[in-house]
């Protein structure tokens, strides 16, 4: 079972940072160049425990949609979502924050598993795992982005 951990310092206050992660506007921004978009659920602001969002998007030649659930929830520490529909066996998404003299650290840990055996698993080992990296990567930078610059404003306020 692959797990990708990823810590991003962003120079902005934790609040923002924090409601900048769960905001599905800023999501659908993220992933535009993915067609990216939330259909079902929670479709646009704020996401909050115990609320579903089903994406629809095309990776990797096809269009799929994933539905997840907040399934934990503390403000301004930590959410997690994980997928209760999509195409991987499992899929589950540690969003952490910490305080620190001069912004925020974001903590990242998300675990998936693919069908299809072994050769689900050579799949996730050969390329999933760095699709999935580059993915979370660019979704960072346009938090970071965003939190850092008055831009958060578009989308928070």
């Amino acid at each position: 079972m692959p797990t990708i951990h990823l810590t991003t310092v962003i120079y902005a206050p934790l609040e923002r940072v924090y409601d900048l992660s769960r905001s599905i506007t800023l999501h659908k921004r993220s992933m535009t160049h993915r067609q990216e978009e939330a259909i079902k659920g929670r479709t646009n602001g704020l996401i909050k425990y115990n609320e579903t969002v089903t994406w629809r998007a095309k990776h990797l030649g096809k269009v799929r949609e994933l539905t997840t659930k907040i399934i934990a929830m503390k403000e301004w520490e930590h959410f997690t979502d994980e997928m209760t529909e999509g195409d991987f066996t499992h899929m589950k998404h540690e969003h952490h924050f910490k305080q620190i003299g001069n912004g925020t650290v974001m903590i990242d840990i998300m675990d998936f598993g693919t069908p299809y055996g072994w050769l689900g698993r050579m799949v996730e080992r050969f390329y999933l795992v760095g699709y999935m990296t580059r993915l979370l990567q660019h979704r960072n930078e346009t938090i970071k982005d965003y939190a850092e610059s008055e831009k958060w404003r578009v989308v928070l306020d």
